[in-house]
């Protein structure tokens, strides 16, 4: 693809997500700088929009018109671009399609979601056609799962220089975390929540911790998760559990997989939320668990998940300010093991709202790190970011993306 007009091209640059990534990618690139972009959509009048809020400055941006129930205008895209990067969700209702389009043409491929159920599907109809045709696709390029991914990469890179063997047990704890939730990503958990309830199959598809891993993994150590509330001794407080778990855990161990177990083939890993000790605590974890529950219960049964779209949760399109967004910040830590029951602590942190402000500079990021240093030989296939763009991609995050990766014990 060395000969495309684009590096990038922004597919649902009018969604809430992209229109995010739009701004930074142009605050960032400017529209003929070092990463040539172009923005997609199905609407030429709300692209226009969106060129149009960025400033005068962006006049030259190119706009693309592509629809994903159009075949024919998603192969012309591909034929365009050396990336695409897509924000159109929930992807188990209108992601297929791009995948399709990429994979075909051997096109590379990010995106931002969450849907762990959508890319084994995606795994299974379609990594043998991206391997064939040298389509690199990398889910899960936002909050979740780079934080994740990336942290315990770089924690596993300072056990290696510092003990000379891998961490083969690590927990990532979420000290906080503050900013608000879009609509795409409320109807991405619904839509999950939705198809689990009517599918006791699916319910214990998801509950495979190896779900996203190659069928020959060879993985058998029996994963734990964070249920209502957990004593962490590491950290000396409590747990309540982290929902992005149910995704994260699962693109760390793939890339556990796809590095030939660099992490050993008897790592273990899990997430949580920190409350903090005492009985305030503990009783803080607790309400956490309970209102997970809760929330995905009622998502699943067709009157309350009205009732939640109705009166509670936030629509698509619909998501935190601007102002919310540079507000937002996220402190999360890392603590890993060796099989000598050596131990190293690290921090990582973004500088903006996880779900959005940071999100968009991480899948922008991923984004231009897939067209720009990846290797022209790099094997088609369904990569994860630790397993195909590392090194390079941690330097841009910490550059670019507002991002630090600390040793901190």
């Amino acid at each position: 693809m060395s000969d495309s007009q684009f590096d990038v091209v922004v597919f649902g640059a009018t969604s809430f997500v992209g229109q995010i990534l739009c701004q930074y990618l142009f605050d960032t690139y400017g529209t003929d700088g070092e990463l040539k972009w172009a923005a997609a959509g199905r609407s030429q009048d709300k692209l226009e929009q969106v060129k149009a809020s960025l400033g005068d400055a962006a006049s030259t941006l190119p706009l693309i018109t592509a629809n994903a129930n159009d075949a024919d205008s998603l192969d012309a895209l591909c034929a365009q671009t050396r990336v695409v990067v897509s924000t159109v969700g929930p992807y188990a209702l209108y992601g297929e399609p791009m995948i399709k389009a990429c994979v075909n043409s051997g096109t590379d491929y990010c995106d931002l979601t969450g849907e762990a159920q959508w890319i084994a599907d995606m795994l299974e109809q379609y990594e043998a056609t991206a391997k064939k045709n040298g389509a690199r696709i990398v889910h899960c390029c936002g909050f979740d799962s780079i934080p994740s991914d990336m942290g315990v990469y770089f924690l596993q890179q300072q056990a290696q220089a510092r003990f000379n063997a891998p961490a083969s047990t690590v927990r990532m704890r979420v000290k906080v975390a503050k900013g608000g939730v879009s609509g795409g990503t409320v109807a991405s958990m619904m839509n999950i929540a939705e198809e689990a309830g009517k599918d006791p199959a699916l319910r214990k598809k998801l509950a495979n911790p190896y779900l996203l891993c190659p069928p020959d993994h060879g993985f058998k150590s029996r994963q734990t998760s964070i249920g209502l509330a957990s004593y962490d001794d590491d950290f000396n407080a409590w747990v309540g559990p982290f929902v992005m778990d149910a995704i994260n855990s699962r693109v760390v161990h793939r890339s556990n997989a796809l590095t030939g177990q660099a992490y050993t083939d008897h790592f273990t890993y899990n997430e949580a939320m920190l409350t903090g000790d005492g009985m305030g605590g503990r009783m803080k974890a607790l309400g956490i668990g309970a209102g997970t529950g809760l929330f995905f219960a009622a998502a699943a049964v067709k009157p309350t998940r009205w009732a939640l779209n109705k009166f509670v949760v936030p629509q698509p399109g619909e998501g935190p300010s601007p102002e919310a967004q540079k507000a937002g910040f996220y402190d999360i830590r890392l603590v890993g093991h060796t099989d000598n029951q050596e131990t190293l602590k690290v921090k990582v942190t973004g500088d903006a709202d996880p779900g959005y402000g940071s999100t968009a500079k991480l899948l922008g990021q991923a984004a231009a790190c897939l067209a720009q240093d990846v290797v022209e030989d790099a094997p088609g296939g369904f990569w994860t970011t630790a397993s195909l763009l590392g090194e390079p991609l941690l330097k841009r995050l910490q550059e670019n993306a507002g991002m630090t990766f600390t040793v901190i014990d």
